[in-house]
């Protein structure tokens, strides 16, 4: 009965417009199938397997003014992706599984292009037709490193879409962004369009130290799509995309005085360039596809690692990376059995320096007192006052695989079997090395000191490491499918790769130096240069359910058992460097529920909850233990909700006005792995009014209006704790025209 007021409220909205027209019915999303089926792997007949996935068509991308991936965090239960640092900290956790460092726990791929480096996947996106994202473990037909999932975005084609398109959007401290693309056909069956996108900020947050705003960013991007389909049975399409950004960032606050400043300059620049193509041929029962991909990234960030006001030590890192990606594969039917398998590869290549500057205070309070603490009677000093600890990497990554996955239909029952090979050979060659030296005193009776020796501190070392990786992954799905409602168990393993600690060679040479000094070394280059792969075993009872009366839902039940998680820890001391080490054992299980309603052309309504309990079932650092505790940063609750009111009796002149109101919600999300530190459940509050007419769009936004506070990330350096706050109340206009 409690429901009843909703209802007839819902019937008198839906009862202001008129009979439902074939151009009303159209904005219904969950009708816009051509639009939602993004993946290039599924079945020929064109359905999905049975498993979790959120759908956003172009109608969504718009209204939600979404223009990169970090943009549907929460929109899909249980996927977070928090907005802290700058474009390269872009770590996503999903059902309790995530790292803020190396290795991704969900795969991304744009226009058919994989990219395998998480610190790229945050970038802007002018043109997004439609976005996927499948939880759960895609490892089979994706691979490694998509043990939480796949996010599959396509953008426009120009087959499809025709003209000119532009938009401008100015917001909150001169955030700002414009974009314009031209779709055109050469000839039947022959299309190609070249987009361009420029983008804007002054930034949110100031450096107390010298009073300027430290996240301010420009950036830029094109991108040149071709597609071809010169007969029914091929077709070939190529993307090639070239990115810029520069970009301040990193406004990381005390936590003793919540004051943000730091004395060196903290900034993050990248260029990226992409090329895919993808050919497809179609013959009666077989379909072959080749997608081919090689990228460029070139990016460096500057950091003032201590983030205080004294010249503790910086770190520059900067790195070129080449890699080559082919995928082939077949996929076919023959009655009532259906199959898709084939080979990958990838070639990647990467060149980094990390060099640690030492500065006045770091030298004095890191390496002289605690020198002079242990032997008073012989204090050092150091020659200078500052010096380099060097770091030069070529790590390389050389893979095959090969996949099948099997469907076999019997009535309203349907069977998947999946088997993939993965085989990855990881090398570093590797050089640290210092040029630096002290001198020893001798404290005299009288208390004068002289000179007791001269110590050069010359270290260079070098040598190339080599792992080897291979993994069986399998897959079971058993789906029974009605006409209103599929039912589905999955069993999965998930599987992300091993590898190398670049970020803590600085500090092993610390170490070095310490033991010339005398002091005993604390790690060794043995103990944490390496960490191993990481496996989960996933699973998930689920449903799907369409109702007659424009409802659609979703429920999904899973359980995860995840041996070796990877984790980001920082070491014991007063250094900065961070290691991914493995956890033990750790269990994930929760639920996710999803909800599109759509009584009517004039309203519409989605809800996406998760729940995660992500514990600690082993895990012992050799100073504490941490059984039965969180999984920190990864979030316990992820809510999105949002109402869409399109009323047709208010259009007026072509034009059509609509309402939208939404919350995206995160917490509690635990900070460390002694769960003593951690954020509440918060919600943040947007709305919009839109005038839509044929060529032409208006869209008046708020982000954050009720000027919720919150954090996105919290840390530790040099024993001190570090949060960057999230973005305050923001608001703006969208311009956009079709030509």
């Amino acid at each position: 009965m409690r429901y009843i007021p909703v209802i007839l409220a819902m019937t008198a909205v839906c009862g202001m417009s008129a009979t439902e027209t074939p151009d009303s019915a159209a904005r219904r999303p969950h009708e816009l199938k051509g639009v939602e089926v993004l993946g290039v792997k599924r079945a020929p007949d064109g359905t999905n397997s049975a498993e979790a996935v959120t759908r956003i068509n172009t109608a969504d991308v718009r209204r939600l003014g979404i223009d990169a991936v970090k943009d549907v965090s929460a929109i899909a239960p249980n996927f977070y992706m928090p907005d802290y640092g700058s474009r390269m900290t872009s770590s996503i956790y999903v059902r309790g599984l995530g790292a803020r460092m190396d290795q991704p726990v969900i795969g991304l791929s744009v226009d058919n292009i994989p990219y395998l480096n998480k610190d790229a996947y945050d970038f802007d996106i002018a043109d997004i037709e439609s976005i996927e994202i499948l939880r759960g473990a895609q490892t089979v037909l994706n691979g490694r490193n998509t043990m939480g999932g796949q996010i599959n975005v396509r953008t426009l084609s120009p087959l499809t879409t025709k003209g000119l398109r532009a938009s401008a959007r100015y917001g909150s401290h001169n955030t700002a962004s414009v974009a314009a693309a031209y779709y055109g056909t050469l000839k039947p069956g022959l299309g190609m369009s070249l987009s361009g996108q420029y983008g804007h900020t002054d930034g949110f947050f100031r450096n107390a130290y010298d009073g300027r705003r430290l996240d301010t960013e420009n950036s830029g991007s094109l991108r040149w799509k071709t597609a071809w389909r010169p007969s029914a049975a091929l077709s070939v399409t190529n993307v090639a995309a070239f990115g810029i950004n520069r970009q301040g960032g990193y406004p990381y606050a005390s936590d003793t005085d919540g004051a943000i400043a730091y004395n060196d300059t903290c900034a993050y620049r990248r260029t990226s360039f992409a090329d895919g193509i993808t050919v497809a041929w179609a013959g009666k029962r077989v379909v072959v596809t080749s997608l081919t991909s090689v990228q460029y990234h070139n990016d460096r960030m500057d950091l003032d690692q201590d983030f205080t006001t004294l010249p503790y030590f910086t770190l520059t890192q900067a790195r070129r990376e080449w890699t080559v990606t082919q995928d082939l594969f077949t996929r076919g039917v023959r009655g009532r059995y259906s199959w898709l398998g084939g080979v990958f590869a990838f070639y990647k290549s990467t060149r980094m320096e990390a060099p640690v500057t030492f500065k006045d205070t770091g030298i004095a309070e890191l390496i002289e007192a605690h020198r002079n603490e242990i032997n008073p009677s012989y204090p050092i000093e150091w020659d200078t006052r500052r010096f380099t600890l060097g770091s030069n990497f070529r790590p390389t990554n050389v893979s095959v695989a090969l996949y099948h996955e099997s469907t076999w239909r019997a009535g309203r029952w349907r069977f998947e079997a999946g088997l993939r090979l993965d085989v990855e050979r990881a090398s570093l060659s590797y050089r640290s090395f210092c040029d630096t030296g002290y001198k020893t005193y001798h404290i005299l009776p009288d208390g004068s000191r002289e000179l007791y020796s001269q110590t050069p501190v010359d270290i260079d070392d070098s040598d190339v490491l080599h792992r080897t990786f291979v993994e069986f992954i399998p897959k079971l799905t058993v789906a029974y499918e009605m006409p209103r409602l599929t039912a589905y168990v999955n069993l999965s393993k998930g599987y992300k790769a091993g590898g190398y600690n670049t970020q803590m060679f600085s500090d092993v040479l610390q170490q070095r130096i310490m033991n010339i000094m005398g002091m005993s070394a604390q790690y060794t280059l043995d103990q944490i240069v390496g960490y191993e792969p990481e496996r989960s075993f996933n699973y998930e009872l689920g449903a799907d359910w369409k109702a007659a009366d424009g409802l659609d839902a979703g429920l999904v039940l899973f359980l995860i058992d995840c041996r070796n998680q990877q984790l980001t820890v920082f070491p014991p001391g007063t250094t900065t460097g961070r290691i991914m080490t493995n956890a033990g054992r750790t269990r994930s299980y929760g639920a996710e529920l999803t909800a599109r309603w759509n009584p009517c052309a004039d309203f519409s309504a989605r809800l996406s909850y998760g729940y995660t309990n992500a514990t600690f079932r082993n895990y012992n650092d050799g100073r504490n233990d941490y059984r039965g505790k969180h999984v920190p940063y990864a979030p316990s609750n992820t809510l999105f909700a949002e109402a869409t009111w399109q009323p047709a009796a208010l259009s007026f002149g072509g034009i059509q006005p609509s309402l939208t109101v939404n919350a995206n919600c995160a917490g509690r999300i635990y900070w460390n792995e002694a769960n003593t530190r951690s954020q509440d459940f918060y919600c943040l509050v947007g709305a919009s009014l839109a005038f839509t007419a044929q060529r032409w769009s208006v869209r008046l936004w708020g982000e954050n209006i009720t000027g919720t506070r919150y954090d996105t990330f919290y840390f530790l350096s040099m024993g001190r704790s570090f949060t960057q706050r999230g973005l305050p109340a923001r608001c703006g206009a969208t311009l956009r025209l079709s030509i």
